[in-house]
């Protein structure tokens, strides 16, 4: 077993105190005055996966699909429940995340590359293959926040592959890359996988999920409705979505 999710909730707390000055929370905690009410981001999940799964993870939005991923990958802790993860981590949460707008291209990669534990000289023998694979070296002086959206993509999604992930975590990052850039990614997603590593994705294309998973998590505003079979559950979430537009057409 290499990724072990137990009764795992989120809470989140939301309120009057989200744009305020500390001055003013503590005036309005005095007063009595200060609300709050909390809900359930993710709401007492549970799976496993082995080695060589990849689980794509489907849902409308809001479904807590990026908040189940932030913990998995240990940006925060789980509300309830436990999760366990056995191996090195490599995930792609949000664009840019991990990078320096300010640095160059070169720069950010070596600094992603420290922030993934590795080592400068294990960095210097990727370094090359990451450019030519994001099909960026004639950029690599370039500074990161003038790179395009599908720029940042390629590089994020490359340095993450190519340093050899044990667990990949990948969050809809793929939706901005050209056509043939992700035909490639498929390819190197499936590699990895071949090598034993798991890999998850958050994504909202179930041909995508089909294609690539086999396993999948349906998620509805936190709950967890399915886990199983890729294709089974698919095919149930697509005829979900379609009573829901022809439910919203009708109103």
């Amino acid at each position: 077993m290499i990724v072990e999710v137990k009764n795992v909730s989120i809470k989140y707390k939301s309120g009057n105190f989200r744009d305020i000055g500390l001055k003013e929370y503590l005036v309005r905690k005095i007063k009595g005055t200060l609300t709050s009410t909390e809900f359930l981001a993710v709401d007492n999940v549970s799976f496993t996966l082995d080695e060589g799964d990849f689980l794509g993870i489907i849902g409308t939005n809001g479904a807590g699909k990026s908040t189940l991923l932030k913990v998995l990958s240990g940006v925060m802790p789980p509300s309830s429940g436990y999760v366990e993860v056995n191996g090195r981590v490599a995930a792609l949460l949000e664009l840019g995340t991990g990078f320096d707008g300010d640095l160059s291209l070169k720069e950010n990669i070596y600094l992603r590359g420290a922030i993934l534990g590795y080592t400068r000289k294990y960095m210097d023998m990727k370094y090359q293959e990451i450019l030519d694979y994001a099909e960026l070296t004639e950029y690599k002086d370039r500074l990161f926040k003038q790179l395009s959206s599908g720029m940042k993509s390629r590089l994020a999604f490359a340095i993450s592959c190519l340093v050899e992930p044990e667990i990949l975590i990948l969050d809809e990052v793929l939706a901005v890359g050209d056509g043939a850039f992700r035909v490639k990614s498929e390819h190197t997603m499936n590699e990895i996988i071949k090598s034993g590593s798991v890999t998850i994705l958050v994504s909202h294309s179930t041909g995508q999920v089909k294609r690539m998973c086999n396993k999948v998590l349906w998620l509805d505003k936190g709950k967890q409705i399915a886990f199983g079979d890729s294709k089974t559950i698919c095919d149930k979430y697509e005829k979900y979505l379609k009573a829901v537009a022809s439910m919203n057409n009708k109103a």
